[in-house]
């Protein structure tokens, strides 16, 4: 038997949603993609793109690449990193910002569960702080506890509950923090809330904020996220990268990513649409009697009232996947076993899913 790591049998992975291989028979509203496709822009540049040139590597440090999204951002291309998916370039923040240190780092106890396995993948203790009873980060524990601690990590919104927390919120804690606390906030659903605090890394040097294309810009599949901050951070994370692999974006990536803004104007309309609809959906819900949150991302956090409804969280997940639907399901932790998550889908999608929720609902309920 070969001997591998002692380290592996510590991992947990984290576990994506399920992408079923017969993927034409579902309404997938599972892993909170984008239901509309990528500008015609994207089609254009991958008819036009000149194969020979995957024979190259991509520039390593992609330089015309990170000047584009920082001109978008206001910021100096020096003050972006980008990574293949934004997974990555938090795996990356988390090793340059707190492997080694002796304090702990704080994190929700409700949030997207990478941030636990990345921990623990480079032996960094945490602490995770609870959620006020309304299920919103409470920024205020943070701070209570930032004078024993060796970083911050939260999404914003944050995930699975969609729930935000407004800038003027976000600018004031960062005031009352220690500005040699790494910040690391993580807005992959900000586009659907429209309230960025990328603007403040010009003030806190602290302070990091990780993007991703694959949400509102309808770009999951080429795997791209990126990272805006004090251009010390930014050079860390090129350490890191740079002693792990060079070309972490492939050149096809690199070309559709350049492309993006060049029709941001309907990046904006496909997430308007989403939000219009996310906005239906949810009154719709609670006409159904359901409490649901006020989202603000691209997916609805249901609570399922077992008795109420005489039917759980996970048989509803179970009974929608039979009629073809598939929606997130969290038995860990305890306290969102009572809820599914949804993600936005085109409406016709969506008034499908309200019609056999509705079904199974009423099902059990009669």
């Amino acid at each position: 038997m070969i001997e591998l790591s002692p380290k592996l049998n510590t991992l947990t992975p984290y576990i994506p949603g399920e992408q079923p291989k017969n993927l034409e028979e579902f309404i997938k509203l599972n892993t909170n993609e984008n239901p509309y496709p990528p500008s015609k822009n994207v089609d254009n540049l991958l008819k036009t793109f000149e194969v020979d040139n995957l024979r190259l590597y991509p520039p390593p440090h992609l330089e015309d690449l990170r000047e584009v999204i920082g001109s978008f951002y206001g910021v100096s291309g020096e003050n972006v990193f980008v990574g293949n998916g934004s997974d990555e370039v938090l795996g990356f923040s988390f090793f340059a910002f707190f492997y080694g240190k002796k304090k702990k780092i704080l994190i929700p106890e409700i949030s997207y569960s990478f941030y636990p396995v990345f921990a623990r993948l480079f032996d960094i203790e945490f602490e995770e702080i609870p959620l006020r009873e309304d299920f919103s980060i409470d920024l205020d524990i943070f701070l209570e506890k930032s004078s024993i601690c060796g970083g911050i990590v939260f999404a914003n919104p944050n995930a699975p509950t969609s729930l935000g927390i407004d800038s003027k919120r976000l600018e004031a804690f960062l005031e009352s923090l220690d500005p040699n606390i790494p910040v690391i906030v993580d807005e992959a659903y900000m586009d659907f809330y429209g309230d960025s605090i990328v603007n403040l890394v010009k003030r806190f040097k602290n302070l990091l904020v990780v993007r991703t294309f694959s949400k509102s810009f309808a770009l999951a599949g080429i795997r791209f996220g990126f990272a805006i901050g004090d251009s010390f951070l930014i050079d860390s994370l090129f350490k890191v990268r740079d002693s792990f692999n060079s070309y972490t974006i492939n050149m096809l990536t690199y070309e559709i990513a350049k492309s993006v803004f060049e029709d941001i104007d309907y990046y904006n309309e496909i997430v308007s649409k989403i939000i219009k609809t996310r906005e239906r959906v949810k009154n719709s819900l609670k006409e159904m009697g359901l409490e649901v949150f006020d989202s603000k991302t691209n997916f609805l956090f249901i609570r399922i009232d077992k008795e109420k409804f005489n039917i759980d969280a996970e048989n509803v997940y179970l009974k929608l996947k039979e009629n073809k639907i598939l929606v997130r399901y969290f038995n860990s932790p305890e306290k969102i076993k009572d809820f599914i998550r949804v993600t936005i889908g085109k409406d016709e999608e969506m008034d499908i899913f309200l019609e056999k929720l509705g079904g199974i609902l009423g099902a059990f309920k009669g």
